[in-house]
């Protein structure tokens, strides 16, 4: 970009010798952090912009505002950063351009993918210009073939996340929802299988708490749901407790983005992760060889005879059940639940969380038919699955005593074989990976996928 005698845009190498003097900037949005409030009245963000002079690392550009509505807040990774009047300034040795609410202005406009050079946000004493639509041409045309400089070892999968550790994930963004008003969740996924957790539970609770199948309220649309990969965890992301009222609508479905220091959780055996106000998002690339990584493991594992199988359970599932139809290759949880037909069969390899009744007296019904709920669960999704009549009685391998049935259920459910607490204490379960042949059905014909419900059958259990 070339300087100009009437409307001087400074490349950011020149930038930083420019201390404490006013400059126009242009620049990519490389990484942002969250709004947050500051230590006196004011709300402030923090994002860090880049040109073709100065790429590695770039420039921070801090604003300071008096309500949430007149940061950048719209600013997404990726899309262009337009600066007049910032004040360059240092601070612990690093240059940063300051943003002053006074006389200072911005515009914020699309990235590589925008097609025209009108500005989706904009200050109050921003004015277009003729010429800013030769700076934006400019950067997008060199931001198009960009590549960060990274190291893959800064990175974790979704496969190495670790409870309360601040972790640097990437990971693309699948489905964004806003579920009430400014409270969204994120859907988030790299085609790697989260680590399976511990069940810690009270057994009878299944009654009036029983463990949720999702963390957010309602279950997603199937339509929804048909867009996600077909194997490899999606991780819930929401906003922490400082940030709720922040929103998050301005990040794009389907980029890449990698979420630095942030927080996961468990919350009944599911993973979430939590934007902290020390989280910031970084741009990356679809080109990025950490994301063409995670696609190439992808379609790997598509490929793969036991690619759909969870990673927890190589080399092999446990043999406490046995199961028909040996030829037959597992599918996911989320290739059931996203199957084109309504009624079809499955084999899946799960693991089995919870059990209701949790009394294996009561598995049968006053006139002697099996019926229990299990709830079921692998990296892609956690169902009902029932057992009904003749399905449990092969599962069960007709009606042994209730000794033989609490043991092989103990066994199944991770619990101690011989535990005999009739589900009133906590329990910290690993319940087994094992194979299940799922079929499903539906109740009501005027609303078939609406009513479709999911029953275990050709299954046993073993021992």
């Amino acid at each position: 970009m070339e300087e100009r005698d009437d409307y001087k845009f400074l490349k950011l190498r020149d930038a930083i010798s420019c201390l404490n003097q006013r400059v126009n900037l242009v620049g990519v949005v490389l990484e942002l952090g969250l709004p947050k409030k500051s230590k006196g009245t004011d709300f402030f963000i923090s994002l860090k912009i880049a040109d073709e002079s100065y790429s590695d690392p770039g420039i921070s550009v801090n604003f300071f505002a008096e309500s949430v509505e007149k940061l950048p807040i719209g600013a997404s990774p990726g899309d262009i950063l337009l600066l007049s009047h910032v004040v360059m300034k240092t601070h612990e040795r690093e240059v940063y351009a300051f943003f002053n609410k006074k006389f200072s202005s911005f515009a914020l406009y699309e990235g590589v993918s925008g097609g025209d050079f009108t500005p989706y946000q904009v200050s109050a004493r921003f004015r277009t210009r003729e010429l800013d639509k030769k700076f934006i041409a400019d950067l997008r045309k060199w931001f198009t073939g960009f590549q960060l400089n990274t190291d893959p070892n800064d990175f974790q999968f979704l496969r190495e996340i670790k409870e309360g550790q601040r972790l640097s994930l990437i990971c693309k963004i699948l489905h964004i929802q806003e579920v009430a008003e400014k409270e969204w969740i994120i859907f988030v996924w790299d085609g790697t299988d989260a680590p399976s957790k511990r069940i810690q539970t009270k057994m009878i609770d299944e009654m009036d708490n029983p463990l949720p199948l999702h963390l957010e309220k309602e279950p997603l649309p199937r339509d929804v749901l048909c867009t996600f990969p077909s194997v490899g965890s999606v991780l819930t992301v929401v906003l922490g407790e400082g940030n709720k009222n922040l929103g998050l609508g301005f990040l794009k479905t389907g980029t890449w983005l990698n979420f630095l220091n942030m927080i996961c959780e468990v919350h009944a055996g599911l993973w979430r992760g939590v934007l902290m106000p020390f989280t910031k998002l970084r741009y990356v690339p679809k080109e990025d060889r950490f994301v063409l990584g995670c696609q190439r493991c992808y379609e790997e594992r598509l490929s793969e005879k036991w690619g759909r199988m969870p990673w927890s359970c190589f080399p092999s599932p446990s043999t406490v059940t046995e199961v028909e139809h040996d030829r037959v290759l597992p599918v996911t949880l989320r290739d059931v639940l996203t199957y084109p037909e309504v009624i079809a069969k499955f084999k899946c390899v799960i693991r089995i969380v919870a059990a209701f009744p949790c009394e294996a007296e009561n598995f049968l019904s006053p006139v002697g038919t099996y019926r229990v709920r299990l709830t079921i669960e692998d990296p892609t999704a956690r169902v009902h699955a029932f057992l009904y009549a003749e399905d449990g009685e092969k599962f069960f391998n007709g009606r042994p005593s209730t000794s033989v049935l609490k043991r092989r259920m103990n066994k199944l459910l991770g619990l101690n074989e011989d535990d005999d607490s009739k589900g009133t204490e906590y329990t910290d379960r690993e319940p087994p990976w094992v194979f299940c042949c799922l079929k499903s059905y539906y109740l009501n014909e005027s609303d078939v996928w609406g009513t479709r419900r999911y029953r275990i059958f050709d299954t046993k259990l073993a021992g």
